[in-house]
């Protein structure tokens, strides 16, 4: 069984949109309206399992989508420690040299943070339990396995590292790339798992 996962990332916060780290904000109407908007263009399949980030700013995103979703905790936004909530600018004004080594080292983390690296083995770790879970539902009947054409679809609302991350872990590339790959809110990245491993795909959208 191949398996199709499409990862969303969430609409734009007022913080977000005020230059500030991510504290679990929800989405205000700009957001909601902006994620309500895009439900006609994600061709998001309505059979699929769908899962979001514990944060309400993804939840809230897939409530918009027209989506019920499980939370999964290893969809969580990156830890951004005691950057947490605050300004950017603040930030570059405090610790100028602890935000240039996070923004392109992936082992440099936030102070009581998570580095973009740690990051990369968790969302790796979650993305190969899903392939886990599906090679465990066909061993009872291994040769049907072998010759079925049934795929699994996933759908995933989450935050743009995690987008990221999860591109890094599909195409077996270092971490080090990270800052070479931007994601927009409401973006659509596609992975696929087949008998070769996980790759990247354009993202089909209507």
């Amino acid at each position: 069984m191949d398996t199709r996962l499409l990862l969303v990332s969430h609409a734009a916060t007022a913080a977000q949109r005020a230059g500030r780290f991510p504290a679990d904000d929800p989405l205000d109407a700009r957001g909601r309206a902006e994620a309500e908007a895009a439900r006609k263009h994600l061709a998001l399949p309505a059979d699929a399992a769908i899962f979001t980030s514990p944060a309400r700013c993804a939840r809230d995103t897939a409530t918009a989508l027209g989506l019920s979703a499980t939370a999964a905790d290893a969809l969580a936004d990156i830890d951004y420690g005691k950057w947490r909530g605050q300004r950017l600018a603040d930030i570059a004004d405090e610790a100028p040299h602890e935000l240039a080594a996070w923004t392109c080292e992936p082992d440099a983390a936030p102070p009581g943070g998570e580095s973009f690296g740690q990051l990369v083995r968790r969302i790796g770790e979650w993305l190969d339990a899903q392939q886990a879970d599906v090679r465990s539902c066909n061993a009872v009947n291994e040769a049907a396995f072998r010759v079925s054409t049934h795929h699994r679809t996933i759908v995933a609302i989450t935050h743009t590292p995690l987008l990221r991350a999860a591109i890094v872990h599909a195409v077996g590339a270092s971490p080090v790339v990270f800052c070479r790959i931007e994601i927009a809110p409401l973006s659509l990245v596609e992975l696929r798992h087949s008998r070769r491993g996980w790759t990247w795909w354009p993202a089909t959208m209507v």
